[in-house]
């Protein structure tokens, strides 16, 4: 009798499955990876052919002040492949002289405020609003905003992240539009359309704006958790 009915629930379960699933099959060989992995690095290759593109766009840019007074276009450093993109306002004269963004005192405070949310510098993928340095490292224009918005947009969608980062006014008015005080921006989540999703956004104080007023470092603190604090509701793996 226990052998007959072992037989009639393995039935049951059984019909129970190809009523769920009538394509579902088993088999005991192991989960084939490769192709996740070819995708991966199929994709890494078309974001690194893209952004060697849009580089050779922003270098063919004519009549431009800011690139005919610059040593070198800064485009962007860290894992093009990172969730968190964080977009600051312009080179300054360390990142024009190497070419790199973030360098100095400025990159080593960012670099701070990267860790104190537990997040990797270099797993972070940074870039700027403008690609080259304004002359005495002035605040652009809207002009040369404006300019420069379409190369960092199709930049933002080249690299689709998850969680995108304005650091200062310029980025700021670069991917919003807005020329609202930094002061009424910061610290709220927004949204930005990329393709056909939405990927949320938050505009906070850069760090060369706190290496001048120090004092300010404890609104950025507050931005800081509340980016550690979507990371985590959206199960972000960084």
């Amino acid at each position: 009798m226990t052998k007959k009915s072992l037989n009639q629930n393995a039935k049951y379960v059984q019909e129970l499955i190809n009523i769920i699933e009538p394509n579902f099959v088993f088999e005991n060989k192991p989960i084939n990876r490769l192709n996740k992995i070819k995708y991966e690095k199929s994709v890494e290759q078309d974001k690194s052919k893209r952004l060697i593109e849009l580089k050779s766009k922003i270098n063919s840019i004519e009549n431009c002040n800011l690139k005919q007074n610059s040593k070198n276009m800064v485009l962007s450093s860290g894992s093009i492949n990172s969730p968190i993109m964080l977009v600051g306002e312009t080179p300054g004269e360390l990142e024009d002289k190497s070419g790199l963004p973030f360098q100095g005192d400025v990159g080593t405070l960012l670099n701070k405020m990267l860790i104190a949310i537990n997040l990797n510098p270099k797993k972070v993928y940074l870039t700027y609003s403008i690609n080259y340095r304004t002359p005495e490292d002035r605040k652009p224009s809207s002009q040369e905003i404006k300019r420069y918005s379409p190369f960092l947009k199709e930049h933002i969608s080249i690299i689709d992240p998850k969680i995108i980062v304005l650091l200062g006014s310029t980025a700021m008015e670069s991917v919003t539009g807005s020329k609202d005080k930094i002061s009424k921006e910061r610290g709220k989540w927004k949204e930005i359309i990329l393709g056909s999703k939405s990927v949320p956004l938050m505009v906070t104080l850069s760090p060369s704006y706190l290496m001048r007023f120090p004092e300010n470092k404890k609104y950025s603190w507050e931005d800081l958790k509340k980016i550690r604090k979507k990371i985590q509701d959206l199960n972000i793996k960084t």
